[in-house]
């Protein structure tokens, strides 16, 4: 039976959206006049140290196995599907060094965002709960609205990539199937429209998950899928190298004059695609954007930031290795026509039933890397809308629904409606332009110098108050220098990507 949560005043109420895990919250007390209140918080965080921590919420429960997982899930995505087409694009001489050197400066500039988890002290100074409340802390002014609105709009364009690679996955598995039964006779073609909407309908469900420490269990089994379809698709890569017996491309990837599919590579078309190459393997390290929200997660001591560093290194090394090994044998087996998703290249026939397998790890996968990624933006629009109407029941009010064998469900009317139209959206721009490469390609430029480097670089010297030209930070200025000017190649390269799509592109009534 719907129940409705004991009514407290606003403030409150705004509490229980914006943080609901809060000492008041979880012991149900009344607000009383300020003075009265802050002395009764103080004596209650005392009398409860072992179930809250120094900033009033329930223990953090979160791990270095955890982070670990949440990391993986968020950085092995449907990236690493494009990554042999892009060593194809670099070739032999440039690919592997550029995946290695994305490699290097993620985890760098990743560790420098850990250390600004807390402002001051990293055991006991004030925490910055998400990426944007450490941009506003440490940097303030409009950098943190000019920061929001990428981080936001990134978040949004990683729920629509997700979307396509979904479908592209769940279409190869009916693909598949289909060459199968007719031994190849039959071209199997069909429209990605209805894949798009069934993966968006399990979105909505998965939406509804409160907060993001709830989606942990979802980040484990999407990181056990990861490691599924990647080597699945190494295992692959190697076999056909072995079928081969060579390993094709060149040092300087692929030759002006090959056909591919998308027609004849001209000079200029080689240009696109070796900028569009280093946006796809930017947007495959894309996580920087939801690192201070998963390190919120981690219990301390230890503190926060050496926890999330040893997981940050962990996971970055062992997704580089994937990376590597799935890039560079995908180039190995397939020289200039490797495929823009690795997968689709191994054909649909034979073996079909280990390609089902790979192809449905990824649709589980980006089932929860959707989630990973859209929560934060979530959870941004609810607390901007309980200070913007503290008195509306449609969006403080929550409801108790028993679940079986589950407990009871808190049902927030706004949550599930907003929510809902956010997958919608996403949803029908991705029907709208299901251009994978491209959109990978643009992604990985739009976020990784603004949310990758410049503002972990910024916030840092802030944090460790670096003077301005010294040997540090000037070292710094020529990094962040740097990869602007990589993110501005690798945007025009996919710009010009999805212009040529649209060329001959039909909205609603592209097949494949």
């Amino acid at each position: 039976m719907l129940q409705r949560s004991r009514t407290l005043p606003s403030r409150i109420h705004q509490g229980i959206i914006e943080e609901r895990h809060d000492i008041k919250h979880y012991l149900q007390v009344d607000l009383q006049p300020k003075a009265q209140t802050e002395t009764e918080a103080i004596s209650i965080e005392s009398n409860y140290s072992k179930c809250f921590d120094d900033d009033g919420r329930l223990k953090r429960s979160g791990t270095f196995w955890t982070a670990t997982a949440h990391i993986i899930t968020a950085v092995i995505g449907s990236g690493v599907l494009s990554l042999a087409w892009a060593v194809a694009q670099l070739g032999w001489l440039a690919g592997p060094v550029v995946l290695l050197l994305f490699a290097v400066v993620n985890l760098y500039t990743s560790n420098l965002l850990t250390q600004c988890y807390r402002t001051g002290d990293p055991n006991t100074g004030p925490r910055n709960y998400t990426y944007m409340d450490a941009v506003k802390t440490l940097l303030g002014g409009k950098k943190v609205k000019l920061c929001g609105l990428i981080q936001y709009v990134n978040l949004f364009g990683v729920a629509i990539g997700y979307t396509i690679a979904a479908s592209v996955s769940m279409m190869a598995i009916k693909r598949s199937n289909c060459y199968h039964k007719s031994h190849g006779k039959d071209p199997c073609h069909m429209s990605s429209n209805g894949y798009m909407i069934t993966f968006g309908i399990a979105e909505v469900i998965f939406s509804q998950i409160p907060d993001f420490d709830q989606v942990w269990w979802l980040s484990i089994v999407a990181a056990i899928m990861s490691f599924t379809y990647s080597a699945v698709g190494m295992g692959l890569g190697v076999a056909k190298v072995a079928e081969n017996k060579t390993f094709k491309g060149s040092l300087m990837g692929i030759s002006i004059g090959t056909v591919t599919k998308a027609g004849t590579v001209t000079g200029t078309q080689k240009i696109w695609r070796t900028l569009q190459a280093l946006g796809a393997m930017a947007f495959a390290y894309s996580f920087s954007i939801i690192l201070l929200e998963i390190q919120d997660t981690i219990k301390s001591p230890p503190a926060e930031h050496r926890t999330m560093k040893k997981a940050t290194t962990l996971s970055v090394a062992v997704t580089t290795l994937f990376y590597l090994i799935c890039g560079c044998m995908g180039f190995a087996a397939f020289g200039d026509q490797t495929p823009g998703n690795l997968l689709t290249g191994f054909g649909f026939y034979n073996p079909y039933w280990l390609l089902d397998i790979a192809n449905l790890a990824i649709v589980v996968h980006l089932v929860g890397a959707y989630q990973v990624f859209s929560q934060p933006l979530f959870a941004f629009v609810e607390k901007w809308s309980a200070r913007k109407w503290p008195n509306s029941n449609l969006v403080i009010a929550e409801y108790e629904i028993p679940i079986p064998y589950f407990g009871v469900y808190q049902l927030n009317l706004f949550r599930l409606v907003w929510r809902t139209l956010f997958v919608l959206l996403t949803t029908i721009i991705a029907m709208l332009m299901p251009f994978f490469n491209d959109v990978v390609g643009i992604l990985g430029a739009f976020g990784f110098w603004p949310l990758t480097v410049y503002f972990p670089i910024e916030m840092y010297i802030s944090q460790k108050k670096i003077g301005r030209w010294s040997n540090q930070w000037v070292g710094l200025q020529i990094l962040s220098f740097t990869c602007l000017i990589i993110s501005l190649l690798a945007a025009v390269g996919s710009i010009a990507g999805v212009v040529m799509e649209l060329e001959t592109f039909k909205p609603f009534k592209t097949s494949y």
